[in-house]
């Protein structure tokens, strides 16, 4: 019953974007709070505390500023089409695994796996092919195909960290890329040429580190495993999987340019419409139909945290902006901003970090500041502001031990999260940190 109630608030949504029938608002509103209610009841541990918390703390402080039910009515609204994002976008996945494109890579990366200068660029670069449009389910596949390999707990968290971390700088199929943009009012199109060039240094910059570390820490896979060559079939299979990519992002791009729609509404719509596509060119619906199910029955029943959390860390956001102690960080911000832009994006950098690395969701932090910030009165351009945000949301993201990435590679690897992070990838984010403020800084 959970999984129709979540779907078809995301059904009602997505048609009321086009239709505007204000009481289908009230109606999806109710929804979301139905489908929080459900999430938190099945979520477990730390995620049902910080999800029950934030939620709280959103409602007082609506009620606290005079807001009321309108003022919690609108932080769902504006987090609801992120939701969708969220449901929807795991359907883009679908072809993918059927079309059998993931035995081609785990062929390629075994065939790697005797070089450990290729094999960890094979990682990274997979990953950084496959995160864009499949998130942290990149983590879990690369990780099927590896796992009975026993690779060391670092060569782990540095593989996925640095393939994943890059991702949420530019891919409008990330909820960071597509909640900054959105609140700072920039298209997608305006941006992602900047956010890919940062991927592409973070990208380069971790494969340089590994290699200076696997000079001092060789990686021994003699005997591992027996090198397969790649067939004509499986390498075409790779060529397909990057046009796939390029397809789905520049499509979304044309789609935003041509219509003006919000990116999250457009994404949400291609994760419905592609997997029905693929299966009309391919003659695939007799395969792709059990993942259907499979994503019905198995995948959004396990969205528990991930509901929970973003519903409440949006309204949280939300809720802050105009309070006392998020004017005070604003000022804070801005008369710093006025003295030295490194300092200003040294102080949002550490805010973000600080507060995420306690528990907070980078979405509650950063909606927050993207709300409240003004880049005409910081002295910056919104892109810029954009940019930094999302530098900030990458670097916490793998920092955090309370992260979805943080704390799925560290039951990976089977060390903590503050070794994941800081340990096995401070350098690399400290160094891309410093880096993209440079960046920012020559382009403010």
């Amino acid at each position: 019953m959970k999984v129709y109630l979540i779907l078809g608030m995301c059904g009602i949504f997505l048609v009321n974007y086009f239709l505007q029938w204000y009481w289908l608002n009230y109606l999806v509103v109710v929804m979301v709070f139905i489908a929080f209610a459900g999430s938190a009841l099945m979520a477990r541990g730390f995620p049902r505390i910080l999800g029950l918390g934030m939620m709280a703390m959103g409602i007082y402080l609506e009620f606290h500023k005079g807001n009321g039910l309108e003022g919690i009515s609108q932080g769902i609204m504006l987090v609801l089409p992120l939701l969708c994002l969220i449901v929807l976008a795991p359907l883009i996945a679908l072809p993918l695994r059927v079309g059998g494109y993931f035995t081609a890579i785990d062929t390629l990366l075994r065939n790697l796996l005797h070089h450990p200068k290729r094999f960890f660029a094979g990682i990274t670069g997979t990953m950084f092919v496959l995160t864009p449009v499949l998130n942290l389910g990149s983590v879990r596949i690369i990780n099927e195909f590896l796992k009975d390999l026993k690779l060391p707990s670092a060569v782990s968290a540095k593989s996925y960290l640095v393939g994943f971390s890059s991702s949420p700088m530019w891919s409008p199929y990330f909820a960071s890329v597509s909640i900054v943009l959105y609140y700072l009012n920039i298209p997608v199109g305006d941006y992602i040429l900047y956010g890919f060039c940062f991927s592409l240094i973070s990208l380069v910059i971790g494969n340089v580190l590994f290699a200076v570390w696997e000079k001092n820490h060789p990686l021994v896979t003699e005997g591992m495993v027996q090198e397969v060559p790649l067939q004509e079939k499986q390498r075409k299979q790779l060529i397909q999987l990057v046009a796939f990519v390029f397809i789905l992002m520049s499509g979304s791009l044309l789609i935003e340019f041509v219509t003006h729609w919000s990116m999250l509404v457009i994404v949400s719509l291609i994760s419905i419409v592609f997997p029905f596509l693929w299966s009309l060119l391919f003659k695939g619906w007799d395969r792709i139909e059990p993942q259907l199910k499979s994503y019905r029955n198995e995948t959004v029943p396990m969205m528990n945290n991930e509901i929970m959390l973003f519903t409440s860390a949006g309204l949280l956001g939300h809720a802050v902006q105009g309070t006392q102690f998020a004017n005070g960080i604003s000022q804070f911000l801005t008369n710093t901003a006025h003295h030295s832009f490194f300092l200003f994006a040294f102080a949002v950098m550490m805010i973000i970090l600080v507060f995420t690395y306690i528990g907070l969701h980078q979405l509650a932090v950063i909606s927050a500041l993207a709300m409240q910030l003004n880049a005409q009165e910081l002295g910056i351009s919104n892109l810029s502001l954009a940019m930094l945000l999302l530098l900030a949301w990458s670097t916490s993201t793998a920092l955090s031990p309370y992260s979805g990435l943080n704390l799925m590679v560290s039951r990976i690897a089977g060390i903590s999260g503050v070794q994941v992070g800081l340990r096995s990838n401070g350098v690399h984010l400290s160094i891309v940190a410093i880096v993209g403020i440079v960046i920012i800084a020559l382009i403010k």
